[in-house]
């Protein structure tokens, strides 16, 4: 059996944690021989501490035979310590009546000392995912602290929109979703996110042409990705976590994946005229286990390059408001 890998799971216990790790020890993210070792980090305060040793128990319960051992913790430094991927889940939600510029401001302030840490602590191969919202800018916010680790360890997560994407593209078309190929998902984790669907196929025909429906595709289908979790607020009564759990095990496993295709939010380097500072969603291929390279050979039409304009727009605002703590 292969050595085990340690995860460092922040907001451990919180719905999307909770949703995530029990299909982490059952070997959903990184496959049925890869033994796991959970090092799982909780805020400092009674009632999350509490819930972390129920979590833990429950695991025990399951018997996993791929989980090795669990390290429960409410020191940062202790759960990031030689960790190989680090899921940075825990984030300060959006309060009532709160701005975002403030959202933000908060937040700067957690990812700042945990990209700290993890530059300090974590294994020489560590791979940072960032699914805590705003994850794009959570995510320079975390890779801006790293002096030892290079910046291309730090990804957030857009493959909720991606999946998203697809899902409404099958229905629209009456296909299974599977039948959907190279939909990508473009900047930031917002309302503003675009799915490229010019990009798209279905069963090997190009998305447009089967669905045969511009108005749709440009209004109701780029709006439902986006609006999506809102939506979901709406009729649920809360946010999305099953289906961001589910989407971050999609990102692990793709970006441990050599040769797949996928969305991920990276820093730009000025592709698909994004700033070249900021984090934004593009596809990528997997070149070795969580390593990859920006695909790039895309076109954009004028409807596309309006809405990474936009989406772009507001990656640069938020990191504004940021650069001036």
């Amino acid at each position: 059996m292969k050595a085990p890998i340690r995860v460092a799971v922040t907001g451990a216990t919180g719905h999307i944690g909770y949703s995530l790790l029990f299909r982490i020890a059952s070997g959903a993210m990184f496959g049925p021989e890869q033994p796991v070792i959970l090092q799982l980090i909780e805020a400092p305060i009674e009632k999350a501490i509490k819930a972390l040793k129920g979590t833990v128990m429950e695991l025990d319960d399951c018997a996993f035979p791929l989980l090795k051992d669990i390290v429960k913790t409410s020191d940062a430094a202790v759960g990031f310590k030689n960790a190989n991927w680090c899921l940075l889940v825990g984030a300060k939600p959006r309060g009532p009546d709160m701005e975002r510029a403030d959202l933000l401001k908060d937040n700067a302030k957690i990812f700042i000392a945990q990209g700290k840490l993890i530059d300090a602590v974590a294994a020489d191969d560590v791979s940072v995912v960032v699914v805590g919202n705003p994850a794009n800018t959570n995510c320079m916010i975390a890779a801006s602290q790293a002096k030892r680790l290079p910046y291309d360890r730090f990804t957030a997560m857009v493959r909720l929109d991606q999946n998203r994407a697809q899902t409404q593209l099958a229905k629209k078309a009456g296909v299974d979703f599977t039948a959907i190929e190279n939909i990508f998902t473009y900047g930031n984790h917002s309302p503003t996110i675009f799915p490229a669907f010019a990009h798209a196929t279905i069963a090997g025909k190009p998305a447009e042409q089967v669905i045969n429906n511009d108005a749709w595709l440009q209004g109701p289908f780029y709006e439902a990705v986006g609006k999506r979790g809102a939506d979901i607020i709406a009729v649920r009564g809360t946010s999305s976590a099953a289906s961001a759990a589910n989407a971050l095990v999609d990102h692990v496993r793709s970006l441990a994946t050599p040769g797949s295709m996928h969305s991920i939010a990276v820093k730009s380097n000025g592709v698909y005229g994004f700033d070249k500072d900021v984090w934004a969603g593009v596809p990528v291929r997997t070149t070795s286990p969580g390593r990859y390279e920006v695909i790039t050979g895309y076109s954009m039409d004028d409807f596309a390059k309006f809405k990474l304009a936009a989406t772009n727009k507001e990656l640069i605002e938020e990191r504004a408001v940021v650069n001036m703590l």
